[in-house]
């Protein structure tokens, strides 16, 4: 019997070889096919090295690229709570594609690429206490999943982290964010989130795009109120829009 499970383990993953062969898996991105030194790969190798990282140097606080010597225009008028947020790659191209892919089209192992990129910011360093940002429940309904849910868990895969999605709750549903002004999305977001338990002292928020801050940093307020000594947050990509 054993023979006979080694013999068909072998068979199966013939036929996969050679239906990768005759069918190679196309990239999520460039439709090209997956070379096969990259696996089951979602994302080919080519489009994940055109993901352009962000430059230093950045903001102690919130990341972003910035000249020494010159006040940071996105964190200044931040609320105590957040201490400091780091970002992989600019939201353009490809990761545009990506991070829409895992939000919106249901790919969501995307998240495993996404994660890779991620996994060398400065607040994932050590163990980790990785918290998701949480979705309403009208969007958690509508989409089937949390984007933020399933990147954390990526990240979680990839260093000494876990996934804790008991100690944060959004305990209503804010209108979109996309065309409000970053005063606006903070009155938008104020009260959203409540923590339940108290967190851990040290806790990473994960979420799939920075913008202004403002989810982060209401998200990271809730934390703070409920006994977080430090709250640090990583994103995939950053609004390149805000350079």
């Amino acid at each position: 019997m054993p023979r006979f499970a080694s013999g068909l383990r072998t068979a199966t993953a013939a036929l996969a070889d050679l239906e990768r062969w005759l069918l190679p898996p196309a990239c999520l991105l460039c439709e090209a096919p997956i070379p096969l030194r990259e696996g089951d790969a979602l994302v080919c190798g080519l489009c994940v090295s055109r993901w352009r990282r962000l430059p230093h140097p950045v903001c102690a606080r919130c990341g972003q690229p910035r000249i020494p010597e010159v006040e940071c225009r996105i964190c200044g008028t931040w609320p105590p709570g957040l201490d400091r947020v780091r970002s992989a790659v600019w939201l353009e191209g490809g990761a545009r594609r990506a991070a829409h892919q895992l939000k919106y089209g249901g790919w969501t192992r995307v998240a495993g690429p996404m994660a890779d990129v991620m996994r060398g910011l400065e607040p994932l360093t050590g163990r980790v206490c990785l918290i998701p940002i949480p979705l309403g429940a009208r969007r958690l309904r509508e989409r089937g999943y949390n984007q933020s849910e399933r990147l954390a868990g990526a990240i979680a895969e990839r260093v000494d982290g876990e996934v804790r999605t008991d100690l944060l709750q959004r305990v209503r549903d804010t209108r979109t964010q996309t065309a409000l002004t970053p005063e606006a999305r903070q009155a938008n977001l104020a009260g959203a989130f409540i923590a339940h338990v108290p967190p851990p002292a040290r806790a990473v928020l994960v979420d799939d795009v920075f913008t202004t801050g403002a989810t982060l940093g209401a998200a990271a307020a809730a934390l703070h109120a409920a006994g977080a000594e430090r709250v640090e947050a990583v994103t995939f990509a950053r609004a390149a829009e805000l350079v």
